[in-house]
C-alpha cells in the first residue's frame, strides 16, 4: 500500500490516454464503489487564482486554506513538509484510480505508446509493479509473450474494469479473518462475570468461540489485564486492553495494533442468541472495501457494533476518533461508510445483562434446543 489499501494507478508517457481511459474505469466502478482518484503531475498548478478569496489568504501568508460549500471542499496547502497525507484523505473512499507515479512502487497498468518507448524503461525493471498493459496496437499475444502480462486494448473499459476488479476481490480474499470475543466488561448489573454463564452446553466464551471458529483462521478473547487469569484456561489466546475504560473499542483497537492486517469479526459475550445463520448473513455479506460491515435494525437504523466485521483500514479511522474522545463504535459506523444488513428482527443480537434477564434468556435457550428446562 502506497496511498490506500485498494489502489491500482494508470502510468504511461503524456498523450497516451491515461486520463480518458482511467476516467472511463472510474465511471465503472463508481456504480458500485466510492471511487477516489488522485492526479499527479510534474508541472505547478493553483487553485486560488488572483483576486480569490483563497488567494488573498495564501498572500496574506496562510500556510493551508480549505473552502467549502454545502455538497463539497477543497483544501490548499503550500506545505512540502506532506502534512496533507494521501492516506487520510482517500480514507473514506472504497478504493484509488491514481494518474501517473509511473516511477513509484504501487500497483498499475502501464499505457505502451505507439513507438513503444515506454517498453525500453520496463525491459530493464526500470518501472515497479506493473499489473498489466494497455496498447492500441495489434500484436498483444507478442507482448504478453514477451513479458508475461496481462495486455488490453485499450478502448476495451469494462475487461479492463473487471480486471481491476478481480485483483481488489483477491486481496480482500486473502485478508485474514479473525474473531474477537468482546469479554471485557465489568458485568456490573449481572453481578457474575457474563463471559462464564451457561445457555448452551458451553459458557458464553466456549459457545461463541466454536461459533466464530467456522468463519476465522484464529479466535481471540479481548479483556482487562486484571481478567487474563479466568480465560487462559480455556485454551483461547488472549489479547488484553492497552485502551483501558474505552468500552469495546478499546478491545478492537488492541488487537487491531497487534494484528494490523487482520479483518476483525467480533462479537460480545452477553449474545446467546446469536447463530450460524446469523453468522452466515453477515459473513456472506461483508463488504470488505468499505471500514466495516454491520447488521442494522429495520426500524429504527441503528447498527449494532458489537457484531459487525471490522477492515482493517478501519484502524487509522479508530485512532483517529479515539483521539478525538470518541470512543463509540456505533458512532464510527454510523459516521463512516459502513456496509449495511438491514435486519427486519434484532431479537437475536439482544445482550443480556442482568439475572432477571438471564433466567429467562436460558429458559428460551433450552426451548430452542429442546433440552429439558
Amino acid at each position: 500500500m502506497l496511498f490506500h489499501p485498494y489502489e491500482i494507478a494508470f502510468s504511461g508517457f503524456s498523450g497516451t490516454g491515461k486520463t480518458t481511459l482511467a476516467a472511463a474505469v472510474a465511471k465503472h466502478l463508481s456504480e458500485r464503489f466510492a471511487v477516489g482518484c488522485y492526479k499527479h503531475g510534474c508541472h505547478r498548478f493553483d487553485m486560488d487564482r488572483k483576486g480569490k478569496d483563497s488567494f488573498i489568504f495564501r498572500a496574506a501568508g496562510a500556510e493551508t486554506v480549505m473552502i467549502s460549500d454545502p455538497v463539497k471542499k477543497a483544501v490548499i496547502s503550500g506545505s512540502a513538509s506532506g502534512d496533507i497525507s494521501e492516506s487520510r484523505i482517500f480514507r473514506s473512499c472504497d478504493l484509488l484510480i491514481v494518474e501517473g507515479l509511473k516511477e513509484l512502487p504501487l500497483p498499475k497498468l502501464l499505457m505502451v505508446d505507439r513507438n513503444r518507448k515506454i517498453l525500453d524503461l520496463l525491459e530493464p525493471g526500470g518501472i515497479p509493479e506493473v499489473v498489466a498493459l494497455v496498447e492500441t496496437g495489434d500484436e498483444p499475444k507478442e507482448l504478453e509473450k514477451r513479458f508475461e502480462l496481462p495486455v488490453f486494448q485499450r478502448d476495451d473499459v469494462a475487461t479492463i474494469t473487471a480486471f481491476i476488479e478481480s485483483r481488489f476481490g483477491a486481496t480482500a480474499a486473502a485478508t485474514p479473518l479473525s474473531g474477537l470475543i468482546l469479554a471485557g466488561g465489568r458485568s456490573a448489573r449481572m453481578g457474575t462475570d457474563k463471559a462464564l454463564l451457561c445457555y448452551h452446553q458451553d459458557n458464553q466464551l466456549m459457545h461463541t468461540a466454536n461459533l466464530l471458529r467456522r468463519y476465522c483462521n484464529e479466535v481471540f478473547v479481548s479483556c482487562r489485564p486484571d481478567q487474563e487469569y479466568r480465560y487462559v484456561d480455556h485454551g483461547l489466546p488472549v489479547i488484553t486492553d492497552r485502551y483501558l475504560e474505552t468500552g469495546p473499542l478499546g478491545g478492537l483497537l488492541s488487537a487491531q495494533r497487534l494484528y494490523p492486517e487482520r479483518a476483525w469479526l467480533t462479537a460480545a459475550c452477553d449474545m446467546p442468541f446469536i447463530e450460524t445463520g446469523l453468522l452466515d448473513t453477515l459473513v456472506d455479506n461483508r463488504m470488505p472495501l468499505r471500514f466495516a460491515t454491520a447488521f442494522r435494525d429495520a426500524e429504527t437504523l441503528r447498527y449494532e457494533p458489537l457484531l459487525a466485521c471490522y477492515e482493517p483500514k478501519s484502524h487509522q479511522e479508530l485512532l483517529a476518533r479515539h483521539a478525538e474522545g470518541n470512543s463509540s463504535l456505533h458512532s464510527f459506523l454510523a459516521g463512516s461508510r459502513t456496509g449495511d444488513i438491514i435486519l427486519p428482527d434484532i431479537g437475536p443480537l439482544r445482550n443480556i445483562n442482568d439475572p432477571a434477564a438471564a433466567g429467562k434468556a436460558r429458559n428460551a435457550c433450552r426451548m430452542s434446543t429442546k433440552e429439558p428446562t
